[in-house]
């Protein structure tokens, strides 16, 4: 299958990398099949790039890379929208936003992080109701997470 981008050109990716986000991303309803593209460097982030809009995507990464207190209980409902089992290990990911005027300002959204289960390959964006932010700064962040229920971001979600 061929995925047009404006980032990357013509994309071939398997049918069997396709994510569904059933809800869409907050902001972005319409738009529910993504695929995870390696990003050209040996950096930790990923494009989650939409398949249905050539222009949409967005940078991840696994927020265990960065903030070792990010604490995240996943509800049982949110683990049915993803057709999640007790024996499922789904994984998150959290959105970066990078500032064009200074590109070390990165920041992550922690509070509606990307639960992914790679089985069902179906995914939903959270919305936390503890108080984390929605810009939260990566590069002056600890470091070696535990997540409750995750994998690592590039074990659990293969490009």
């Amino acid at each position: 299958m061929n995925v047009s981008s404006t980032r990357f050109g013509l994309v071939d990716i398997s049918a069997e990398a396709l994510l569904t986000f059933p809800s869409g991303l907050l902001g972005f309803p319409e738009w529910t099949c993504y695929v995870m593209l390696d990003h050209d460097t040996d950096a930790p982030f990923k494009w989650l790039h939409c398949v249905e809009e050539a222009s949409l995507a967005f940078v991840v990464i696994d927020p265990a890379l960065f903030n070792e207190n990010y604490q995240v209980t996943i509800s049982p409902e949110a683990m049915f929208d993803v057709q999640g089992s007790e024996t499922d290990e789904v994984t998150l990911a959290v959105i970066l936003t990078i500032p064009s005027d200074d590109p070390s300002a990165v920041t992550a959204n922690l509070r509606g992080p990307l639960l992914m289960n790679p089985r069902t390959r179906l995914c939903k964006q959270l919305v936390l109701s503890e108080d984390y932010p929605t810009r939260y700064p990566v590069f002056s962040a600890p470091r070696h997470a535990e997540i409750d229920q995750t994998l690592p971001l590039a074990e659990a979600i293969p490009a």
